[in-house]
Parts: structure tokens; C-alpha cells; sequence
């Protein structure tokens, strides 16, 4: 799993040209950059809405906006791997997302009983090196979650935030970083809403964006640390902290920490019968979502 670019994205949402234009330098960017490319496009809505995202995901975007933050994993990549987004980033087709943004859910999700789980119901890429892809209809929605107690519960977030932390420092270390505010014009009803200060009668205040940046000796390091390249070291920190997790998940399922893989599959398959012979739902307790397949306008 790569490291999040600092690229930004000219979304309109499903404004009318007529709404659009109004902002006028992105507007012209668009314009001179995209329309070229859409006039001839073979769909519809590309050719007629070119000022518009192809595939914008508004449901996604309502279900992301009053979270803090939210859980992605890649659609295809050799180490299945979760991490935390914040809002408004807006993920592309390369990305499944999750709105949660419990420890609670990221704990069950990288657990090596998911993992097992989602290898076997995805899907090969070719050889082995190039990964394999999740699919939510089979990796997610099939999946069990179990029925937990308040303590088992929390010695999940437990686990699962001390994994996290580990891996932002190791991803970010502290001192090849340093936090900056970006500042620029931005609305109350706008994506970057819970960053605006001091709005106006239009709503229109300063956005405080914080950030974490690489402090100019350390850009080209910082390019270097990728979840990818962390998971092919797999140093002993990162092995205790996923075998704490794992021991914290087989405890809620209540099975035996010295289970062998086959008899995680074996156990899953049989609580997943168990509960669709009942007309029991799987409890997921979210919805995934494939974002929007382009991310030019």
C-alpha cells in the first residue's frame, strides 16, 4: 500500500454549469484541461457533464462527512492491509471504503481471522507477488463479526490502536515530520466544513487545515516508507502487535489462540451457515462502497 499523494481534486459535487463556473479559476482549469478529453467521451453523462466528476459517489461522501476519520483498504495489493483516512480526501477506484471509524471495526478488519477469511473468498492476481484483490461482496459481507462482550470489545480497540500507532510512527516518523496549518477561503456547508473559522453572514470563513509535511532534509525518506515495504520487512514490533490483536479476536470468538488457519476457514463457514439457516443477516455492522473510477473531473 502506497503512500497518500498530495494531489488535489476539482470536485463539483452535481452542480449545474451555471453553479459551477461561478468559481471561476477551477472552473477554467477544467475547462482547458478536460473538456477536450470528454467531448468524444462513449458515455453520456461524460460527454454532457464534463465540468463533473465521472463517477462522483454521493452516497459515499454523505456516509464519510460526519466522520472523523474513515477505514480503506486497496482493491488489489499482497499485504491486505487497513488504515485510517480523514475527510475530504476523496478516495478513487483503486480504494474500498468503509464508514467506521471505530478501532473496535479496524481491529476485526485486520485481524489474521479476516485475513484468512478475505485470501481465501478473493481473488489471485496473477502471480503471487502481485497481490490479490478483496471484493466486498465475498471478503466483507460473507464475513462473521462475532457477538462480543464490552471487554472483549475494548481489549479489541486496545490492541488495534497500539497496531495503528506503531505503524503512523514508523510512517511518519517524528522526526522527519512537523505539523503545518494550510489556510485558504472555505464555507460552512463546503467539504472542508468542520475546518472553517470565524464564517461570515455568507458562511464563508478561513479553512485551518493541520497537516503533517517532511521536513525539507527528509522528503525524499519520507517517500521511501510505504505500508508495503513495512509488511515485507515485518520487523518483530509489528508481528507482537498483530499477535496481540489476534489474540484479543480469538477471544471474542472464543476460540483457542493455537488455531491453525484451516480451522479459522472451517469455523467461519460454519458460523456463517449457522446464522443464514437462522435468517440471520452476517452482522458487518457497516457498508462498503467502491469509489468513483476516475478522479478527473
Amino acid at each position: 500500500m502506497q503512500r497518500i499523494g498530495e494531489q488535489w481534486i476539482i470536485d463539483f459535487g452535481e452542480l449545474p454549469i451555471e453553479e459551477a463556473s461561478l468559481y471561476e479559476s477551477p472552473f477554467e482549469y477544467v475547462r482547458m484541461n478536460v473538456y477536450q478529453l470528454r467531448r468524444e467521451h462513449r458515455e453520456p453523462r461524460q460527454r454532457e457533464k464534463w465540468w463533473l466528476l465521472a463517477r462522483s459517489c454521493p452516497d459515499m461522501k454523505a456516509a464519510l462527512r460526519p466522520l472523523d476519520r474513515f477505514l480503506v483498504t486497496p482493491t488489489v495489493c499482497k499485504h491486505r492491509v487497513f488504515s485510517w483516512l480523514t475527510y475530504p480526501t476523496n478516495p478513487d477506484h483503486q480504494l474500498y471504503v468503509f464508514a467506521r471509524c471505530d478501532s473496535y471495526f479496524l481491529g476485526l478488519l485486520q485481524s489474521r481471522v479476516h485475513q484468512i477469511w478475505a485470501l481465501s473468498q478473493g481473488t489471485q492476481v496473477r502471480e503471487r507477488e502481485s497481490g490479490f484483490r478483496y471484493t466486498p461482496t465475498t471478503c466483507f459481507e460473507t464475513f462473521p463479526l462475532p457477538e462480543v462482550t464490552n471487554e472483549q470489545r475494548a481489549a479489541i480497540e486496545v490492541s488495534a490502536n497500539h497496531l495503528d500507532d506503531r505503524r503512523s510512527k514508523w510512517l511518519n516518523p517524528p522526526e522527519w515530520t512537523r505539523s503545518e496549518v494550510l489556510e485558504f477561503p472555505g464555507s460552512i456547508d463546503g467539504p472542508w466544513s468542520r475546518y472553517v473559522h470565524d464564517p461570515d453572514d455568507r458562511g464563508i470563513g478561513t479553512v485551518r487545515y493541520p497537516r503533517l509535511v517532511p521536513k525539507d532534509a527528509h522528503v525524499f525518506d519520507l517517500a521511501k516508507l510505504t505500508l508495503t515495504k513495512l509488511y515485507n520487512k515485518r520487523p518483530t514490533w509489528l508481528d507482537l502487535a498483530h499477535k496481540t490483536l489476534d489474540e484479543a479476536v480469538f477471544e471474542a470468538y472464543g476460540w483457542d489462540p493455537s488455531i491453525t488457519d484451516e480451522q479459522i476457514l472451517a469455523a467461519l463457514l460454519k458460523l456463517n451457515l449457522e446464522r443464514s439457516a437462522s435468517g440471520d443477516a452476517v452482522p458487518t455492522g457497516a457498508e462498503s462502497e467502491e469509489p468513483s473510477e476516475e478522479e478527473e473531473p
